[in-house]
């Protein structure tokens, strides 16, 4: 009896090891060709900001850039709808974009979003514009772009107070005097320099995504201005849409939504 026991104890030893060695080479499946199934998802995002993002200049005044992309976005077998909520007002610098922050309603939006988009900046420019008409200096403009840095900062921190898993998308800022000024190098410089401030604020951060858009409104016979000559037309909202999808979209879309969007790579499947 001992020595049948043994037997069948070794025997089964023998399949374990066996079974083991199969998996092992197999990758722990039975189905190793096996695809994942893409499983779409609603995807909440909340975008914040100045006129860039309320729309002006939208002939259909329905949020500019944001329709363009919900329908991008939308056209993704990995998002199943892209809800989005708009919080933008014309004429919001950083410091107002603060306060408003800390309303209720849009602090419970910002709970439940997946994604913040953020157009800021060119009202802080414009009101350097004005304060100093009389007696440009590139100088007072380096001066108010730290501090326009420090209330930028101060907006992300407070999004991620309300919500540290939601990714945060930062428009860059076109220079809106290309029309009236033409290609004024002052001008110009001032523009790269607050994008590049802007850029290095958001990147210290993780989840986070600068979209530049400057190059998209210079050396172009297509008019992509409203009738202001100051904000974008129809067809500036899309390019500035299609700017973001293209930035955000694969695999950076799954990090700045904690891979809640889990992007499908069909070329490595």
């Amino acid at each position: 009896m001992n020595n049948s026991n043994c037997g069948v104890n070794n025997l089964r030893k023998m399949w374990i090891i066996f079974f083991t060695f199969v998996f092992s080479l197999t990758g722990c499946s039975t189905f190793p060709n096996e695809t994942a199934e893409i499983i779409p998802k609603n995807l909440n995002v909340v975008s914040i900001g100045d006129s860039l993002t309320q729309g002006v200049g939208d002939s259909t005044e329905s949020g500019g850039y944001i329709p363009y992309l919900q329908n991008r976005l939308e056209q993704l077998a990995e998002v199943k709808k892209a809800r989005f909520v708009n919080y933008g007002v014309k004429g919001n610098r950083t410091d107002q974009l603060l306060k408003r922050l800390s309303q209720q309603e849009v602090k419970d939006s910002l709970k439940k979003a997946d994604l913040v988009i953020i157009t800021i900046g060119g009202n802080d420019v414009m009101k350097v514009f004005r304060d100093n008409f009389t007696q440009l200096n590139v100088k007072e403009f380096d001066r108010q772009r730290l501090s326009y840095e420090k209330r930028l900062d101060d907006i992300i921190q407070s999004v991620r107070k309300q919500n540290r898993d939601a990714g945060v998308v930062l428009i860059g800022l076109y220079n809106p005097f290309l029309k009236v000024l033409g290609n004024v190098k002052e001008v110009e410089a001032i523009i790269a320099d607050w994008n590049e401030g802007s850029k290095e604020v958001v990147e210290q951060y993780d989840k986070t995504c600068f979209v530049p858009v400057e190059d998209l409104f210079k050396n172009t016979k297509e008019n992509l201005l409203y009738n202001d000559q100051f904000h974008p037309n129809d067809k500036g909202y899309e390019l500035i849409a299609n700017r973001i999808f293209e930035t955000i979209d694969g695999q950076k879309l799954e990090e700045l939504t904690n891979k809640k969007i889990i992007y499908a790579n069909e070329e490595s499947e």
